[in-house]
């Protein structure tokens, strides 16, 4: 029997995985210099906590959720996004009571969603998000989407677009809602039945439908910013100038809607503008949650949070042509001569990776130009020779491979000279 990795999933293999571990270490650094401390949450929650909070009429809870019963008759499911978790695990362990607000968060972790599978989309993906927990100020807004930017520079991307909206609070999102239901309803009957069911419960979700997003009824829909109350609209404002303050450009988008119905406030989505990347262009997603931890029994704690793709990443920057740097290659290959040497050199290969020099050997018992194209093939920077007449000496024989240098470096001094040489 033959068996293969699983549809909408992939091996991530040793050639491929130190890009992946690189950007882990930027989204690590970046995250400290913006004061945001690591979340690790489970990979299956109750299956209620995203009906509750994800919201039932999103394709996610309706039709890409992996969701199972267990041995105890819970219906549990997979998680599809990080937010509801991290919201769960903020009221759950009483973060609200924490001295420091708001509470500043951030994830790495596979997500799983049953959905088409795509250039940089699985049914496993990858997700770094961040979340801003305990406060409505529109300064906060503003750092949540410049620690996504900056997170994309700092990997070298730079054909990026910026893009923001208001969806506005629950007054003018009523208001709305009741402007896009008389927009809608004498023509629901041309559009797909997901859209036909939202229409009384979520009519906003019909903007964003992949099936009908060609209907001009779509681009001619009410705009929610003519909805947008004084409050909504001053707050819009004051996450504006604190991007413009930043000096980040945005573009201000109307029709911009995400994915899930706990957004309020500020939305955005950042994109690549890379020619070469493709159709589906956004990188990133966020906006603002308020009233998502009263949903779970837990007090006020209004909250901004964004997800990006660690897979989409990597494509961007396979589309703009960015090498990342692998900072992992090999410092030292010891090649040994007879079976006399094999001890010796295990015994400075251990010296060595206890000064945390990277280091390898042969141990397939290969001839020395088989060993000497292995060291190429690694990269490694220095080559160590010992065989018979080394070992009777107590020396080696350093080779540097950048420029063929070879000299006889007595045992002794070996350690240090590498460490310098290597510094």
């Amino acid at each position: 029997m033959n068996f293969k990795v699983p549809r909408g999933t992939q091996d991530i293999l040793p050639s491929e995985t130190w890009k992946w571990q690189q950007v882990e270490k930027i989204i690590d650094t970046a995250c400290d210099v913006f004061r945001y401390k690591e979340i690790r949450t489970p990979i299956f929650e109750q299956t209620d906590l995203f009906q509750r909070l994800v919201g039932d009429t999103t394709d996610i809870v309706q039709k890409e959720m992996y969701t199972f019963t267990d041995k105890g008759d819970r219906s549990l499911t997979l998680r599809p996004e990080g937010t509801a978790s991290v919201v769960r695990s903020f009221v759950e362990n009483k973060m609200f009571g924490y001295a420091d607000q708001p509470v500043k968060l951030y994830y790495t972790g596979p997500m799983f969603r049953y959905e088409r599978q795509q250039a940089g989309r699985y049914r496993q993906f990858v997700q770094f998000g961040a979340e801003a927990i305990g406060s409505a100020d529109p300064a906060i807004d503003a750092e949540l989407i410049t620690l996504a930017m900056d997170v994309y520079k700092r990997t070298g991307l730079k054909q990026l677009k910026l893009v923001i909206n208001s969806l506005g609070d629950t007054e003018c999102r009523s208001a709305h809602k009741e402007a896009l239901v008389n927009h809608f309803t004498p023509h629901i009957a041309e559009f797909c039945s997901d859209c036909q069911s939202r229409l009384e419960k979520n009519p906003l979700r019909i903007l964003d439908c992949k099936v009908d997003y060609e209907n001009p009824l779509i681009a001619s829909a009410p705009s929610l910013a003519n909805y947008l109350n004084e409050e909504s609209a001053n707050y819009f404002s004051e996450v504006k100038k604190y991007l413009t303050e930043a000096n980040i450009p945005f573009e201000v988008d109307p029709t911009l809607v995400r994915g899930l119905d706990y957004y309020n406030h500020t939305a955005f989505e950042i994109m690549s503008t890379s020619e070469g990347f493709g159709a589906i262009t956004t990188l990133c997603g966020g906006g603002r949650y308020n009233g998502l931890a009263e949903e779970i029994g837990g007090p006020s704690a209004p909250g901004i949070g964004f997800a990006m793709s660690i897979e989409r990443l990597l494509l961007a920057l396979d589309a703009e042509g960015i090498a990342l740097v692998n900072e992992s290659e090999l410092d030292v290959y010891i090649v040994t001569l007879g079976e006399s040497a094999r001890q010796p050199a295990f015994s400075i290969l251990r010296r060595l990776r206890n000064e945390n020099i990277r280091s390898d050997m042969d141990y397939m018992d290969r001839k020395m130009k088989a060993q000497m194209k292995s060291a190429d093939r690694l990269q490694a920077k220095f080559v160590i020779i010992i065989g018979e007449d080394e070992v009777a000496e107590d020396v080696v024989q350093l080779k540097t491979l950048s420029n063929g240098e070879q000299e006889k470096i007595a045992m002794t001094d070996l350690l240090q000279l590498l460490k310098n040489n290597l510094a």
